[in-house]
């Protein structure tokens, strides 16, 4: 496929889930919309589909993917659940959550998902649309951001487009992700300790109610998405905590900090995490050569936005 008019995009009407449906058991790729960005879509028992995936992201081949499930009891084909487990799924699924957890023997997915460890990461979205989906093929996807490796993700169609077309068929275009940012990631241990590998929507404090303390040794294998300290980059220079844009600076701004565009002008931080991705969009679509953003408060939600600014500035 080449050129942008090979990308359909279509809504997730019966139709288009239908058409999804097909495209997706055949081995080939869609772009689903789910309530944190839009994923890259494929079938996570396929070598070739899953294949197809880093091909079209340029994603290195030791990040693995986060597979999405429509219940639990699909996961639990997937991988081992202990009682924490088992706990946190019943409370926070469907939703921003996904879980690291050890693999189960035999579990029907390709060796690519999980870059050859021995665990599997796993979500049951909440976006409607992803859940009808997932019914409909009754097969566990593999869907990492739909976006090129390393880049801004998308939270709209249109972003999609702008990033892969040509190199995925379809687009569900589910709309705005309410969300906007990529979801909380918690590894649990096979000792009884736990780590937060990705802050997101689902606030640590949250987990850590139920789950006591967490582990604060970092991992040295990369075992989820977002880990790479270089990631979600808009191609230009950024630089944080600007109370006043440099002339030659797109100004992202937040709260009683105006810019070129706001992330929240009321400092609301859920607005701000749900705008982040658009505006570092339209700040790499500017002709300012540079991008500068406003102070965010460190706390909750916060934290999430501030990591993902940090790796866009790296």
């Amino acid at each position: 496929m080449t050129g942008k008019d090979a990308t359909e995009v279509l809504p997730p009407d019966a139709a288009g889930i239908a058409r999804a449906a097909q495209i997706l058991r055949a081995g080939d790729l869609v772009a689903v919309p789910t309530e944190t960005v839009y994923g890259l879509a494929a079938r996570a028992d396929d070598t070739d589909a899953v294949a197809a995936i880093y091909r079209a992201k340029g994603r290195p081949d030791f990040n693995p993917l986060i597979v999405h499930v429509s219940d639990l009891e699909m996961a639990q084909t997937l991988a081992e659940f202990d009682a924490r487990a088992l706990d946190l799924a019943t409370r926070f699924w469907p939703g921003p959550l996904t879980l690291v957890l050890p693999l189960r023997d035999g579990a029907p997915v390709a060796p690519a998902v999980t870059a050859g460890l021995p665990t599997i990461a796993l979500r049951m979205p909440a976006h409607p649309a992803m859940q009808v989906l997932l019914a409909e093929t009754g097969l566990p996807l593999a869907a990492p951001s739909a976006n090129r490796s390393g880049g801004v993700s998308p939270t709209e169609a249109a972003h999609v487009v702008s990033s892969l077309a040509g190199k995925v068929g379809l687009v569900l275009d589910g709309g705005v992700c309410e969300q906007g940012l990529e979801s909380t990631i918690v590894a649990l241990r096979e000792d009884g300790s736990w780590q937060l590998l990705r802050p997101g929507p689902m606030e640590e404090a949250r987990i850590s109610a139920i789950l006591g303390q967490r582990y604060d040794v970092i991992s040295a294998q990369i075992e989820a998405p977002g880990q790479l300290a270089s990631h979600y980059a808009p191609g230009k220079p950024l630089r944080l905590d600007a109370e006043l844009a440099h002339p030659d600076e797109y100004m992202i701004g937040f709260g009683g900090i105006p810019g070129d565009c706001s992330l929240s002008e009321v400092g609301d931080v859920a607005e701000a995490a749900a705008r982040l991705y658009a505006s570092l969009h339209r700040a790499a679509a500017a002709e300012k050569p540079r991008i500068a953003v406003a102070p965010i408060p460190p706390d909750g939600i916060g934290a999430a936005i501030l990591d993902r600014l940090k790796r866009a500035a790296a």
